[in-house]
C-alpha cells in the first residue's frame, strides 16, 4: 500500500503550496542518490519525488485529496484513465502554462543540473514536457471536434545532433574535471576533514568543452521550431480533460530523448445548459395555468427540442428527467441523461379582466385552499 504523500514529505493535508515545496527541497537533497548512498536511498528518493508530483499541482491535488492514491492513477503514463486524469493520443495525426520544468531546476540549484546517478562523461536528461491551454466551445466538447493547434518546442539540431559542436575535433574532454562532470573539494574543520561533490563550474557538468560551437543552433544543440498538431477531440470531453501526446515536447540534452506535449481542455460554459459530468441541466419556466391543469411544452437539448408532459398539479422545484439526452459518456457506451428543473412564472401585471378573474378565484376558496375546482367550474 503506498504511503500518504502528506506523511511522506512530513506536512500536514492543508499545508501551503510553499510549505510543499520547502519540504520537497530538503528531502529531495537529503536522498537524492548522488548524496546519499544508503541502500534505501534511491526508493525514498522517488518516493518522494512521486508525492511532490501530486501535491504541487492543484487538479492532482485535488483527485487525491478525494479518492486518494486512486484518483491520481489518470495522470501517470499509462494513458486515459477517466477524468479528472488524462488521455494518451501519441498515435494521433500528426502556452499556456509554458513547461514542466519546475523539478528540473530544483535538482538544477542543488546539483548543478545534469540529473542522473554518479559520474558520467556526458549527462543525459529528458526533455521538458509542455503544456497547453485549449479552450473548447460547449457543443464542441459534447459532440467531439477535429482541431489544429500550432505550438512551439525545441528539437535536435541535425546539423551537430545536439552536440552543440561544429565538429567532432572541436569537443575537448574537460580539464579541470577529466570529463567526469564533478569536482571534489577538502575542507578542514573542527570535526575533521570534509569532502564534498560539485557539479564542475568551468563545463558545468557536461565533462566536455566545445571550441568551436555549431553555426546552426549556436552551441544550443537545439533549434527553435513551429509545429503544427492535429488531432480530435473526443466526443463528451469534460471540463479540465488533459490529452498527452508523447514525444511532442522539447528536446532532451545528449540523447535524453524527447518530453511529452499535454493538452488541457477548457470548456466554455452554456448560457442555458449546465452539465454535471454527464448529464445537463436545465431550468424551464412554465406559466400558473399550465402547471395547474397540465400541458405538453417544448424543451432544448443539446441533441435538438424535445416535447415532454406537464402533469396537473405540478409544483415549482420538480425536476423531471430525459433519459439519454445528457453527454456523450466518454468512457463506455451512450449518453447521460438531462434533467429540467420546473419554475413557475407568476405574472407581474394583469389586465382588468385577468385581474376580476383572479378576485373571483380568490372569493371561491374551498375549505382545503383550493381555488381551481371554483375556478374552473369542476365538481
Amino acid at each position: 500500500m503506498p504511503r500518504d504523500y502528506y506523511e511522506v514529505l512530513g506536512v500536514e493535508k492543508g499545508a501551503s503550496k510553499t510549505d510543499i515545496k520547502k519540504a520537497y527541497r530538503q528531502l529531495a537533497k537529503k536522498y537524492h542518490p548522488d548524496v546519499n548512498k544508503s541502500d534505501d536511498a534511491e526508493e525514498k528518493f522517488k518516493e518522494v519525488q512521486e508525492a511532490y508530483e501530486i501535491l504541487s499541482d492543484d487538479q492532482k491535488r485535488t483527485a487525491y485529496d478525494q479518492y486518494g492514491h486512486a484518483g491520481t492513477s489518470g495522470f501517470g503514463a499509462g494513458g486515459f484513465e477517466g477524468f479528472p486524469g488524462s488521455a494518451d493520443f501519441s498515435g494521433a495525426d500528426f502556452s499556456g502554462f509554458g513547461d514542466f520544468s519546475d523539478i528540473g531546476s530544483i535538482f538544477d540549484s542543488f546539483f548543478g543540473g545534469g540529473f542522473s546517478r554518479g559520474s558520467s562523461k556526458e549527462r543525459v536528461s529528458r526533455g521538458q514536457d509542455i503544456q497547453v491551454k485549449l479552450e473548447l466551445d460547449f457543443e464542441e466538447a459534447i459532440f467531439g471536434d477535429d482541431k489544429v493547434i500550432e505550438y512551439k518546442r525545441r528539437t535536435l539540431c541535425r546539423d551537430c545532433n545536439g552536440s552543440g559542436a561544429k565538429n567532432g575535433d572541436s569537443v575537448k574532454t574537460c580539464p579541470q574535471c577529466k570529463g567526469t562532470g564533478t569536482v571534489t573539494r577538502v575542507q578542514r574543520s573542527f570535526i575533521g576533514t570534509i569532502q564534498t561533490r560539485t557539479t564542475c563550474p568551468m563545463c558545468s557538468g557536461q565533462g566536455k568543452i566545445i571550441k568551436e560551437k555549431c553555426e546552426k543552433c549556436g552551441g544550443n544543440g537545439y533549434k527553435e521550431t513551429k509545429e503544427t498538431l492535429k488531432f480530435k477531440i473526443p466526443k463528451g470531453t469534460p471540463d479540465g480533460l488533459i490529452l498527452k501526446f508523447k514525444e511532442r515536447g522539447h528536446t532532451g540534452k545528449n540523447g535524453g530523448g524527447y518530453g511529452d506535449l499535454y493538452i488541457q481542455i477548457e470548456v466554455k460554459p452554456h448560457k442555458i445548459f449546465e452539465r454535471r459530468g454527464d448529464d445537463i441541466y436545465l431550468e424551464s419556466e412554465i406559466d400558473v395555468v399550465t402547471a395547474v391543469l397540465g400541458d405538453e411544452i417544448t424543451v432544448p437539448t443539446v441533441h435538438g427540442e424535445v416535447k415532454i408532459k406537464i402533469k396537473p398539479g405540478t409544483q415549482s422545484g420538480t425536476v423531471l428527467r430525459l433519459s439519454g439526452k445528457g453527454a456523450p459518456k466518454i468512457r463506455g457506451n451512450g449518453n447521460g441523461d438531462q434533467y429540467i428543473k420546473i419554475q413557475i412564472k407568476i405574472p407581474k401585471r394583469l389586465t382588468r379582466e385577468q385581474k376580476t378573474l383572479w378576485e373571483k378565484l380568490g372569493k371561491t376558496k374551498n375549505k382545503n385552499g383550493s381555488i381551481i375546482d371554483s375556478l374552473f367550474n369542476r365538481s
